[in-house]
């Protein structure tokens, strides 16, 4: 009989303990916002007592503290913030959270008036990476499944056409750098293109796979070399024709 006494009585204290730490906390109210927009789905942790919440669609939060609590707010790409609970918050309205948008570190780089920015020497992406056009990703995603997929894309002639789509768009963009580097003038009073064939000289001059490379590798001077012979034998060529 004693001993239940005794329990009751340590129950009774324990039980004491526990409302008088409880009754200490409040409702706490509070906004969080990153590069000044409320922001939603920010994990906000009282590490005192390990209760949390979640923020809203407009970046409201509430959760019962205590002064001293330590609170932990958290996002995958937000800078993690830590915040004490102080007597004044329970004074004011709501407490105000300003979260930091995490960045990526860049290695410190020398720009010349020839550099050129990229993402590999930002250090986003590893040198050597393989970089594919358009057209040979799609290449690229129709065969390196193999299996059954692969074996239907070359029996349906897939393959074959998304070849054919990377030679027109290595030529494509062959007569884009070419559009770049010559104005009309050039082809008009240098090279003695007729204004209405310099179009078709164009083409004709991607289809020569010395000078395509050139321009590929932006061999300016390999182009302008190349191009003269190029226009001797196309101007033939017209010449032939009329």
């Amino acid at each position: 009989m004693k001993i239940n006494n005794t329990l009751l009585l340590v129950f009774f204290f324990l039980t004491q303990i526990i409302f008088g730490q409880n009754s200490n906390e409040k409702e706490i109210l509070g906004k969080i916002t990153a590069d000044s927009v409320a922001v939603e789905g920010i994990n906000v942790l009282n590490s005192t007592n390990q209760r949390g919440t979640v923020s809203d669609r407009d970046g409201f939060f509430s959760l019962f503290v205590k002064e001293g609590d330590i609170l932990v707010f958290s996002a995958v790409n937000l800078v993690t913030l830590r915040r004490k609970v102080t007597k004044g918050d329970f004074m004011s309205n709501g407490i105000q959270i300003q979260m930091i948008t995490k960045s990526i570190a860049l290695k410190e780089i020398v720009i010349n008036e020839n550099s050129k920015i990229t993402a590999e020497n930002l250090g986003i992406i590893p040198y050597g990476q393989k970089k594919y056009t358009p057209a040979e990703r799609k290449l690229y995603t129709a065969t390196s499944g193999g299996g059954i997929d692969g074996l239907l894309n070359t029996i349906s002639g897939r393959k074959a056409m998304l070849k054919k789509e990377i030679v027109v768009e290595k030529k494509e963009n062959s007569l884009f750098r070419l559009e770049v580097l010559f104005e009309n003038k050039y082809y008009i009073e240098s090279l003695k293109i007729p204004v209405d064939y310099i179009r078709g000289f164009q083409y004709y001059c991607v289809e020569d796979a010395r000078f395509a490379e050139a321009l590929n590798t932006k061999n300016k001077t390999l182009a302008m070399f190349l191009i003269v012979s190029l226009a001797e034998n196309y101007n033939k060529t017209i010449e032939n024709e009329k």
